[in-house]
């Protein structure tokens, strides 16, 4: 059955037409075909290798420099670089030209929605970002390109240029506290949605999967999209597992 002949499909485009304010949370699941692994599906990053979790850990990466050098070796190497939006981030574009999309929460750092031409004040980016570096003792931050520069030019470990302190990727790793004020806008457009729509993320992940029962619990409708069961099924109006490229523009478009 194709996506366009499933009754669920029509369902849910049907909600999609009468919504005035539709809020999505994207995980790791959208940005698959783009050439971007997730962390915890089969072919995941850390089920494959679970060492490559330390690297995400924040006391790990300040304590220890050979934790640095190996994970400024993996941002040089990361396929972000060379991902490019996919189906399923241009169907969100899509829907914001629409005029019904409200907000797009994404645990994703790779910009591809706003690469693929959603606004950046629609983004809302509760894990950061890997496009910005950031110094843990000043704060400054500069695109990562200045760091990955240093990086190539053989600096192992490149301090921040201002202070000398310890630069990492602007995103959020084990460890370390959520933005306050990210979590609270998240959960703020979350509660004003008429529908809301998770795509591509296990819902595991607190506190932003409790965005879903925050939706639903303002009277929103909620659809799940996503591969494999998740953690807020129980929450949700319709399921649809499948191919994310395949499902978004059918339901948005």
């Amino acid at each position: 059955m194709s996506a366009d002949s499933n009754p669920a499909i029509e369902q849910v485009r049907a909600w999609v037409d009468q919504a005035r304010r539709i809020v999505v949370l994207t995980g790791a699941g959208i940005s698959t075909d783009s050439g971007i692994p997730d962390f915890r599906g089969p072919q995941g990053v850390w089920t494959r290798n679970p060492a490559a979790e330390k690297l995400s850990t924040i006391q790990n990466y300040l304590a220890d420099p050979e934790v640095r050098r190996a994970a400024w070796q993996a941002r040089l190497n990361n396929s972000v670089w060379q991902a490019r939006p996919n189906a399923g981030h241009q169907a969100l574009v899509t829907l914001e030209r629409r005029g019904k999309l409200h907000a797009l929460i994404t645990q994703n750092i790779d910009e591809l929605h706003q690469m693929a031409g959603n606004a950046p004040d629609k983004v809302i980016e509760v894990h950061g970002t890997v496009r910005r570096v950031m110094c843990w003792s000043c704060g400054r931050r500069a695109p990562i390109e200045e760091a990955l520069a240093r990086v190539r030019a053989g600096e192992a470990d490149p301090a921040c240029p201002e202070c000398g302190g310890i630069q990492k990727s602007d995103t959020i790793s084990f460890g370390q506290a959520l933005v306050p004020e990210v979590i609270e806008r998240a959960m703020q457009v979350a509660a004003e949605a008429d529908l809301f729509i998770a795509i591509g993320s296990t819902l595991q992940v607190f506190p932003v999967a409790g965005a879903v029962p925050v939706a639903k619990r303002a009277g929103a409708r909620v659809v799940i999209i996503n591969n494999q069961p998740t953690g807020m099924d129980d929450e949700a109006d319709a399921l649809l597992p499948g191919a994310i490229g395949q499902i978004l523009p059918a339901i948005l478009g």
